[in-house]
């Protein structure tokens, strides 16, 4: 049977999207977290290759691509909501804290446990291998937070974005310090991060007023383009690109706020605004389709059999226990008492995947099981569904009793008779 001719591959790509519009309407039901039940397709699909087929198919390259394809659209389309008002910059200002906070907290408990629990694992290595299982998933999160108030809502798309960017600048800083001779230190780092800001700012009002000239109706995939390609020869300088796409999302997004004063007359609002408002939308398509591929190929590379190993068990408990216990007191020093569903919405997903695989070889430790990557990402998501479900009854008995107390409160009132009139 030829399981990847042309006309198969059209018939599985239409399946596997059709699947996952499926799974974002019981997702949105049941709260279970599409990426789950996605990952789950893999596997079965990983099942029926190998019984349909001998040949073993090498899809890391195609994980690869969709990963950082997926990364932006994702950054992207959380920019592209967030809206910067001065009532605003406490909630943000929180939330990086938190973020970064758990970042470096999780990262470092996460590093003594592989440490200690894995032969021939390097304090180095170990740093490496632990920020990808430190990092939120903001792939996962900010679908699946849509239910909840507007509050709660934005602390989550602010953490997860600002913990997937701190987290890949973390990762490649931890990097740079395998080679000494690459390595430019704590000032080189701050002057890189302070660079790529300047040349994202320059770029996005640059890109606003080009193409709010552009008259041409298929200019959007032009616009992405543009984009990833400023991602890439970021990368390719060493810069923390994710920041360019960041920036620009927020410049759009608040075009008032950045094109005031003298800048307003560069600024034709109404093509602007129809430039923001086409791109919302073909982001988050595109978000969609990127992210449903990424975690059904993820699902069809991971081992399956390793999540039965007592070692990979052990170790993975010890992370995920430590995510929520530093989780639990950061939100109690900067939330204060009202912290669930938050507390326990801190999945890892794809950025803790595709960072597992740019692990350079010298770092490589062969003793580290995989398996621990897919059951911290499986742990984390299920006990972000049962916090989110949980949520939900816990809201709905809310509301009924509020409406039972409303209807009690309303009394029959016999009517009065005026004495007067007998």
């Amino acid at each position: 049977m030829e399981i990847l001719s042309s006309y198969n591959l059209i018939i599985e790509v239409s399946l596997i999207i059709i699947i996952s519009f499926i799974f974002n309407g019981i997702s949105k039901k049941t709260n279970i977290p599409a990426v789950l039940m996605l990952i789950i397709l893999g596997v079965g699909l990983q099942y029926a290759l190998n019984y349909f087929t001998s040949d073993s198919l090498n899809f890391l390259p195609i994980l690869e691509v969709l990963g950082i394809v997926g990364l932006i659209m994702i950054v992207l389309e959380a920019a592209l909501e967030l809206e910067l008002k001065r009532e605003k910059l406490m909630p943000i200002l929180k939330s990086m804290a938190i973020a970064l906070i758990g970042l470096i907290s999780s990262a470092w408990v996460a590093a003594l446990i592989l440490y200690n629990f894995i032969p021939d694992m390097t304090m180095q290595s170990a740093w490496l291998y632990a920020t990808p299982l430190s990092i939120l998933s903001s792939a996962i999160i900010i679908p699946s937070v849509s239910v909840l108030n507007v509050t709660k809502k934005e602390f989550h798309i602010y953490e997860s974005t600002f913990s997937d960017i701190m987290g890949i600048m973390m990762f490649y800083f931890l990097i740079g310090k395998l080679n000494p001779a690459e390595d430019s230190g704590v000032i080189g780092f701050t002057g890189n991060i302070l660079l790529t800001i300047v040349i994202s700012l320059i770029a996005s009002y640059a890109i606003i007023i080009i193409f709010q000239k552009i008259k041409s109706q298929a200019k959007l995939f032009l616009l992405i383009a543009v984009l990833l390609l400023l991602y890439a020869l970021g990368k390719k300088m060493h810069l923390s690109s994710l920041i360019i796409i960041l920036i620009f999302g927020l410049v759009i997004a608040n075009m008032k706020l950045f094109f005031a004063g003298k800048l307003a007359k560069f600024l034709d609002f109404k093509e602007a605004h129809k430039i923001y408002h086409e791109l919302h939308i073909i982001t988050l398509e595109t978000a969609f389709v990127v992210r449903t591929f990424f975690f059904v190929i993820f699902g069809l590379t991971i081992a399956i059999t390793s999540l039965f190993n007592l070692n990979v068990a052990l170790i993975s408990l010890l992370i995920i226990a430590s995510i929520y216990i530093i989780r639990f007191i950061l939100l109690r020093i900067f939330i204060g008492s009202d912290i669930l569903p938050q507390l326990f919405i801190a999945p890892r997903g794809l950025i803790t995947v595709l960072l597992f695989y740019a692990i350079p070889k010298e770092a490589e430790i062969a003793s580290f099981e995989p398996g621990i990557l897919l059951f911290v990402i499986i742990g984390t998501s299920l006990i972000m569904t049962g916090a989110m479900i949980f949520d939900m009854k816990r809201s709905s008995k809310s509301t009924k009793l509020a409406n039972s107390k409303q209807v009690g409160s309303i009394k029959w009132k016999a009517p009065s008779i005026d004495q007067t009139e007998l």
